[in-house]
């Protein structure tokens, strides 16, 4: 069954979200660019005043991919105790160096899921690389917020190949990027873990405004 992830910038929205029944609590600063991340010290209030079971999630920002700064991003991370750290692949550094990196923190129980770019030509080749280094999951998501939809670079059948690719590494996957409420049906379709929305559940649809409770309410029972 898929969930619905709802990114979030404050404890404000962490409880909204939560209240409205969204599967996975996704913490990350839209102002600070695709993935920006909040403060450390926020991510770990809202983890403190969220209810034990909650799931939630928390980006390490728009990071080079460098191994001692995706180390770090990533200790510090999970250290304030969300469930999932997400990683964004970056275009340039060193993928396989960054990656491989990050094996003694995931072999000590840190669950990392790497976010590939849908209008960044992403490859599943790399996920060979992600499961030797013990990563939890992938994600598909958009670098560039003002180009468009995921869907507007990935077919229905390439989303499909993305997400069997996924399953036969054993990989949590989820879809994200600019998607909207008519975007929904075709995509719970294919049967991710889960769809992932920022900018839908805003006022205005604009990703740095603030949630829309009606648009998050819309959203939440089209996933059910």
């Amino acid at each position: 069954m898929t969930g619905m992830l709802a990114s979030v910038n404050c404890l404000k929205e962490a409880q909204q979200v939560q209240e409205a029944g969204a599967d996975i609590i996704d913490l990350k600063a839209p102002e600070a660019g695709a993935l920006g991340a909040l403060e450390i010290n926020e991510i770990r209030e809202i983890v403190n005043r969220l209810d034990a079971d909650t799931v939630i999630s928390a980006t390490v920002g728009d990071l080079p991919m460098q191994p001692d700064i995706i180390q770090s991003a990533v200790s510090e991370t999970w250290g304030a105790g969300v469930d999932y750290v997400k990683i964004g692949l970056f275009p340039g550094g060193d993928w396989k160096a960054s990656i491989a990196s990050l094996k003694p923190q995931t072999s000590a129980g840190a669950r990392l899921i790497a976010v590939f770019f849908g209008d960044r030509d992403p490859d599943t080749k790399w996920f060979p690389e992600l499961a030797s280094a013990g990563f939890s999951g992938v994600m598909l998501d958009t670098l560039d917020k003002r180009s468009g939809s995921l869907r507007r670079f990935f077919s229905q059948d390439k989303l499909g190949h993305f997400i069997s690719e996924a399953r036969h590494f054993g990989f949590l996957c989820g879809l994200a990027g600019s998607l909207r409420s008519d975007d929904i049906r075709s995509l719970l379709e294919l049967g991710p873990d889960y769809l992932g929305f920022r900018g839908a559940l805003c006022l205005r649809q604009n990703r740095v405004d603030e949630l829309d409770p009606e648009a998050l309410r819309e959203i939440r029972e089209k996933i059910r």
